[in-house]
């Protein structure tokens, strides 16, 4: 497949990672030449400096005979050119352009994006990525990562080992015959900075992140069995009242499940005017979040997590450690730059969300091959869980999980069945029209796809 990615800013460069890696023609545009040389340098792309929204620019990328282009560059405008470009000039069939604008992704205007007026087939938009991110967060609050898959029924969870957890130096095959109803599957371990797929042998150790596949229902006990308590969170601060606080707060005051009392803190008296304005249960409040009066204020003493939202991660990071210091017994930052991440535990923040990873995972989701439903990247793309649908002609179809020839980086965590989802054991045969979920290591993705065949489904 020939795809020209448009921006080579994180989300370009890790698009151009992922599908570079899986021997696809890559090239890579943007009007920065440093960052166009940094995609050449580490990557096996094709790189040209230039306005990418440029017809001229886009033919020196191969436009002519492209399969797709991804328009991921800073401006929403622009994007929105190259894909009238690449539509209008190219003939390229399949468009993807991120958009942050609001006002672009107000429902009542979609018919904007048609083929025969502006003509984008998918439009992602990162700040809503983030919000569902950030309400998964919350609604697991002892994880400090999670995604849902299978409908909602299933979910991949985040679990950080202490000394609480009552399973340390248990083998894993130990833990199937310990909690035989437990629908639940260890697929991924993160131990002293390294990620890797384990195996039955393989022991839990304190200090561990590891990586579960549940099914839905059983998510309080799973928490249990590794030490944590599933708790409700009634009483949340959100520190930032832009895009993604405000859509986390309008979503928190639709939540039929329970009344969750929300407070916004927001620096800028326009956001905080606006964020008043859309909101009608939560209190805004103007000033800095790093005001420890101000935070006294909104009641974090009181409150069952922090959400720090702004768009500057270092001052999220402070206030999540600002409101932890309070006695807030959960913080979650936002945070863009992934170097930041592994200060996260020696600062005490309990979880966080990384926007371009959410983003990464959305692009990647519309543009895999085959009957890909869901597609998350975990860490800094050291690994993928891809959900998608057994065909016919799959390697795996009418076989045994135990006796598919999966790399060592692969694992399947659920699978699902007319609707059902299955308890996870080799024993199970894999048929046509079965939903899996599988958790591949980065440099195992592409082996993955052969096994599913969805290379024979194209778009």
């Amino acid at each position: 497949m020939k795809v020209i990615i448009c921006g080579a800013g994180q989300v370009g460069w890790q698009i151009a990672r992922h599908l570079s890696g899986e021997q696809n023609d890559v090239t890579v545009v943007d009007n920065n030449p440093d960052l166009v040389r940094r995609a050449t340098d580490t990557l096996d792309v094709a790189g040209i400096a230039g306005f990418a929204s440029h017809p001229d620019v886009l033919d020196r990328a191969g436009a002519r005979d492209a399969d797709m282009v991804i328009a991921a560059t800073y401006s929403d405008e622009v994007n929105m050119v190259i894909c009238q470009v690449a539509h209008s000039v190219f003939g390229i069939r399949r468009k993807i352009a991120r958009l942050r604008a609001q006002s672009y992704l107000n429902v009542i205007y979609s018919d904007l994006y048609r083929r025969d007026h502006l003509p984008i087939d998918v439009v992602i938009s990162p700040e809503k990525e983030v919000a569902a991110a950030a309400l998964q967060r919350l609604s697991a609050p002892a994880a400090f990562d999670t995604e849902t898959f299978m409908g909602g029924k299933a979910q991949l969870l985040g679990i950080a080992l202490d000394d609480s957890c009552p399973v340390v130096n248990t083998p894993l095959r130990q833990l199937t015959d310990l909690f035989s109803t437990l629908r639940a599957r260890v697929v991924g371990i993160r131990r002293e900075g390294t990620l890797f797929a384990p195996e039955s042998n393989d022991q839990l150790f304190v200090g561990d992140e590891i990586y579960v596949f549940v099914h839905s229902a059983d998510v309080s006990r799973t928490l249990e069995v590794f030490g944590k308590q599933h708790g409700k969170q009634d009483r949340v601060v959100i520190a930032g009242g832009g895009n993604v606080g405000l859509a986390v707060a309008l979503e928190l005051e639709r939540n039929k499940e329970g009344r969750i009392r929300a407070k916004v803190i927001e620096r800028d008296r326009a956001k905080a005017e606006r964020a008043a304005d859309r909101l009608e249960r939560t209190i805004v409040l103007h000033g800095d979040g790093l005001d420890a009066a101000l935070l006294s204020e909104a009641g974090i003493e009181r409150a069952d997590a922090l959400l720090a939202v702004t768009d500057d991660d270092k001052t999220n990071m402070l206030v999540a450690v600002r409101a932890k210091a309070s006695g807030c017994p959960l913080a979650i930052a936002l945070i863009n730059d992934p170097t930041l991440i592994p200060l996260m535990g020696p600062l005490g923040i309990d979880a966080y969300i990384n926007p371009r990873a959410t983003t990464v995972s959305s692009i990647l989701r519309h543009i895999r091959h085959g009957r890909v439903r869901e597609v998350y990247s975990i860490g800094d793309a050291e690994a993928e869980v891809i959900e998608a649908e057994v065909l016919s002609t799959s390697p795996m179809a009418g076989q045994k999980i135990r006796d598919i020839d999966f790399p060592e980086g692969v694992l399947v965590g659920a699978v699902m069945r007319k609707g059902e989802l299955l308890k996870t054991s080799g024993e199970i045969r894999i048929e046509e029209g079965d939903v899996v979920a599988i958790f591949a290591m980065a440099d195992d993705v592409k082996e993955v796809e052969r096994l599913m065949q969805v290379s024979i489904d194209f778009f």
